[in-house]
């Protein structure tokens, strides 16, 4: 069965317990409005318009961004990406987080944007 996926997010993967300060930086470095979540563990950048979106992450890992590829299908998504190559890394919570050839970082993640299927493609 076919199933579709895009890049959906750009995460900015912060070293941080306080995701405040960061928030503050990209929001003015971008020049729109961010705004942390309950938990402290995210911000979405607000302002943002069409796709990716971008969000930060509280992390305990070296800095870096990486993407959130959305699918309707993460088990069919992550099978493909496994056959060009790509290694599934874990399992969180309802994303895969997969490696690719290249070495970069990304998760597999469940539909987020209200336009979706928007531009996503469609893939065996």
């Amino acid at each position: 069965m076919a199933h579709k996926a895009r890049i959906g997010v750009l995460c900015i993967d912060c070293r941080t317990e306080d995701l405040e300060p960061a928030t503050a930086y990209w929001s003015a470095m971008l020049g729109v409005e961010g705004k942390v979540d309950p938990d402290g563990k995210y911000a979405q950048l607000d302002g943002h318009r069409g796709y990716p979106k971008v969000l930060l992450q509280a992390v305990d890992h070296d800095p870096r961004v990486h993407l959130d590829v959305e699918t309707d299908d993460p088990d069919a998504e992550c099978e493909r990406l496994k056959a060009l190559g790509a290694t599934e890394v874990a399992r969180v919570k309802t994303w895969i987080v997969m490696e690719a050839p290249t070495g970069h970082r990304f998760c597999l993640v469940r539909p987020q944007g209200e336009d979706w299927p928007g531009a996503a493609r469609e893939f065996d």
